[in-house]
């Protein structure tokens, strides 16, 4: 009997693009695979000291309290941290009370969709775009139009062509990753930012300004968000997975009080709320360290990795592959040599040690067949050095 049942599931799922991580997480779990496919940080360099102090004086001061229920918004004391460090880094006035606390910032995509996207509404997104955004969103069934860049093809969106594509289909959303994005690594331009603030403003788009990766600048100075020009018109996200850890999973939106509402709805049907005991430590921690000195110390480490990785690309790989030139983050894109398929540098770099992300999953329009992403926040010195010589070496004979 059991062989012939049939399960009914919802036709939004045809709408999700096949996910590719399940087969990029087996491979690269093989021994003596070097992986530069993932994007995780590097576990190193957690604080794994601070954090049990600060999780043991938690259990020991406010137990009962921690292991409780508690609102859909989160943790008031983390929200006024997260807000007041938004006004000393970058000058912004945020209210506690537009802020919520999420299960990282993957949530709120998941969310944000839920409330503001409707079959068949169109969406903007960069392209490339953040794989995680289009899987999220694709339920919603929305009409996801990626957004081309300028002649530098990994510079942001192009300003004349969003304007157009903003008059022309009056978007519902546009989703954009302006710090060190995801995947090429590239981080716009302050004339750029404004010109999308310009274009958006007054319109009926909403910007989300994916966050991410804002704090992890090589050179630690922050940029200017879109949110700075339009700030009632963007939904701002942020997390703790990229700067203090992952496993705690714990992020937040930064919205206009209109759409924090209905959000919270959605939140409190999701799950009620978040992780209150990881809310509570993080918060303990945030306030019992100085968290900028080893964000900085790791944007640094992982700068010098990146550039290692460039000089690799640059020394050693064959003619006609291009690199993206990242500032921060954790992600590098490469363009490869005419005839070669990310694919084929997938499937042989796996026999020969070494696991990249196609760019494919990147694109909504059938592109990224010619480049790869590469993670170097993940990878020690020597194993990027190793693992660039495997992928030098894949690419020399697909090549050939």
């Amino acid at each position: 009997m059991g062989e012939s049942l049939k399960y009914h599931f919802s036709h939004r799922l045809t709408h999700v693009p096949p996910s590719f991580l399940g087969e990029l997480f087996r491979v690269s779990s093989k021994p003596g695979i070097i992986s530069f496919a993932g994007g995780l940080p590097d576990a190193s360099l957690f604080d794994l000291e601070g954090i049990r102090k600060s999780a043991m004086e938690v259990l020991t001061e406010e137990g009962e309290c921690a292991l409780q229920y508690t609102s859909t918004e989160g943790y008031l004391p983390l929200r006024e941290y997260i807000a007041s460090r938004y006004y000393s880094r970058l000058g912004l006035c945020a209210s506690p009370e537009d802020i919520q606390i999420v299960n990282g910032s993957q949530q709120c995509l998941d969310l944000i969709g839920k409330v503001l996207i409707n079959p068949d509404d169109p969406v903007l997104i960069e392209r490339p775009g953040y794989l995680g955004a289009i899987e999220a969103f694709s339920f919603y069934e929305p009409d996801i139009l990626p957004v081309y860049p300028s002649a530098d093809q990994w510079s942001g969106p192009d300003p004349d062509i969003f304007c157009k594509m903003v008059q022309e289909y009056s978007p519902a959303l546009f989703y954009g990753i302006p710090n060190s994005q995801n995947p090429s690594g590239m981080s716009w331009a302050t004339d750029l930012r404004k010109e999308i603030a310009e274009t958006l403003d007054g319109t009926g788009t909403l910007m989300y300004e994916d966050d991410a990766f804002g704090e992890l600048f090589f050179d630690g100075r922050p940029r200017h968000p879109v949110k700075r020009w339009i700030s009632d018109q963007t939904i701002m996200t942020g997390s703790f997975s990229k700067t203090i850890s992952p496993g705690l999973r714990c992020g937040w939106i930064w919205a206009p009080n209109p759409v924090i509402e209905v959000f919270n709805r959605a939140k409190q049907a999701a799950d009620l709320h978040s992780n209150l005991l990881s809310q509570m430590v993080l918060t303990q921690y945030l306030n019992s360290s100085d968290p900028d000195v080893r964000i900085k110390a790791n944007a640094r480490i992982y700068g010098e990795r990146c550039r290692i990785m460039a000089d690799c690309i640059d020394d050693q790989f064959p003619v006609g592959t291009k690199r993206s030139n990242p500032e921060g983050g954790m992600f590098m894109m490469i363009q490869l040599p005419a005839g070669v398929l990310s694919m084929e540098v997938f499937e042989e770099g796996v026999r020969q040690g070494v696991a990249v992300m196609p760019g494919s999953p990147f694109y909504v329009d059938g592109g990224g067949t010619d480049s790869i992403r590469l993670n170097f926040s993940s990878s020690h010195e020597d194993q990027i050095v190793e693992g660039m010589s495997r992928l030098c070496h894949v690419i020399q004979t697909l090549c050939s």
